[in-house]
């Protein structure tokens, strides 16, 4: 006979760095931590929006070339991928609050590298500082992981997605901090654009803050600690626990895993492809700045403002069937992308749809990582994963120029089009393969009960 949820309460007592607490799955500590990285994550990404929208300006101004000025998402996107692997080795060997405290910190040295450059005049040195800035991406990619690390299974995918979602207040707010950025850059006697990198400072300073005291137990030891006490117990999960995660038989198929981090990184790479080159677009056919803002803003909110509404259905009807959806919205987007010529109300349209589709696959496949990764695996596995989503995303980002300079819009469309056929195959491999092994697992699931 299975505990009841009261006895694993009375069961569950772990002490962690001093504190002990009563712990049970979805229970205090893991709403605790999840407020924890909601607000670290609102700082954060305050940084992270500032730091993009003058980025490109600034490099520009201070190179005085500004085909220079391309350098700018690219570095930042290759800063952060470049740290994925890193901070979750870190996470392995330390837990979680030491990786994204760190990352702050890296992004934290970033900004002031970025306002010093522009003191001396060096743009190779403000490339360097938005690299270090770029941190701060992977620190956001790392959060919402740290959300399912205490997650009961049939909340995993809503509680990531929660963390997710914070990102869309720094998202919406960091670009509109350049006007109160220059008043602060002519204050300090830096060049105006600089200013803003002051409050990417202070952002990560009160991120890595909140993270450092907030997050005490480490939520990733901790559930090292239950699992490890579950296992001395001889405690097996529930059929209904297995039920609810869906895909958590087959935590040793490696091939899922690889399958899963694909289908992300096309998704990532089809994004910022189309994003990146929206708003040469629009200018090319009679454009405006604010009709830009507007679009990149219906953008913004289709990527995160309805991600808690991916992760509850990810738990209602499964991973892979959401990310199926994430791939014909994107689907939908491409098309209408490419039939879109001047129209700037089907590019609207076409880019929040695009942030829509990115959402419900990012998020679905996030808790399907998760799940398919044994428990010790599953840091290095997630920063296998957040390295080859930004590294997907830097690459698109930069052939998405010479695509667009080869052909039009169109033709970039037709390219990411063909980027999701790849995609397309990637998730069918992945849902015939998950639903033979969990099949094959049935029977002793059934034993053990």
């Amino acid at each position: 006979m299975t505990k009841t949820t009261q006895e694993r309460k009375q069961n569950a007592k772990f002490t962690g760095e001093g504190i002990t607490m009563d712990y049970a799955p979805g229970g205090a500590l893991q709403r605790k931590t999840l407020w924890v990285l909601a607000t670290a994550t609102v700082l954060g990404g305050l940084g992270v929006g500032a730091s993009l929208s003058v980025g490109a300006l600034l490099l520009a101004e201070v190179s005085g070339n500004d085909a220079i000025s391309g350098l700018a998402s690219a570095v930042f996107n290759a800063g952060a991928a470049v740290a994925g692997i890193p901070l979750a080795r870190l996470a392995a060997k330390r837990g979680r609050r030491s990786a994204l405290v760190t990352g702050s910190v890296v992004a934290m040295l970033g900004a002031l590298i970025a306002i010093y450059s522009t003191v001396l005049g060096w743009w190779w040195l403000l490339a360097i500082g938005l690299g270090m800035l770029g941190v701060a991406s992977a620190v956001q990619l790392l959060s919402r992981f740290t959300a399912t690390d205490l997650a009961v299974p049939e909340k995993r995918a809503r509680d990531l997605s929660l963390v997710v979602w914070a990102i869309t207040v720094g998202a919406v707010v960091g670009p509109n901090l350049v006007g109160p950025g220059a008043v602060v850059g002519n204050a300090i006697g830096v060049t105006p654009l600089a200013g803003v990198f002051v409050f990417a400072l202070f952002a990560q300073v009160l991120a890595a803050a909140v993270n450092l005291f907030g997050l005490r137990p480490d939520p990733l030891l901790t559930a090292r600690k239950i699992a490890a006490a579950a296992r001395d117990r001889a405690e097996a999960p529930t059929t209904g626990e297995l039920a609810a995660v869906g895909a958590r038989q087959l935590t040793g198929d490696r091939r899922a895993r690889i399958l899963t981090i694909v289908v992300i990184a096309i998704a990532q790479a089809i994004m910022v492809g189309l994003m990146a080159m929206t708003p040469l677009h629009l200018m090319h056919h009679e454009g405006t700045p604010e009709i830009v803002g507007v679009t990149l803003s219906l953008h913004i909110a289709g990527m995160y403002a309805l991600s808690p509404v991916f992760g509850s259905l990810a738990s209602r009807f499964g991973r892979i069937p959401i990310v199926v959806v994430g791939l014909l919205v994107l689907l939908a987007s491409i098309v209408l992308a490419f039939v879109a010529g001047p129209s700037h109300l089907l590019i609207q349209v076409a880019l929040t749809l695009l942030g829509l589709g990115w959402s419900a696959v990012t998020v679905a496949g996030a808790a399907l990582l998760t799940e398919l990764t044994p428990e010790a695996e599953r840091p290095r596995w997630q920063g296998r994963s957040d390295a080859t989503m930004s590294a997907a995303g830097a690459i698109a980002g930069a052939l998405s120029g010479v695509i667009f300079a080869i052909g039009d819009f169109s033709f970039l469309a037709l390219a990411c089009g063909a980027l999701l056929a790849l995609g397309a195959v990637a998730s069918i491999q992945l849902g015939v393969h998950t639903k033979r092994a969990v099949a094959a697992a049935a029977p002793n699931v059934g034993g053990s009960r």
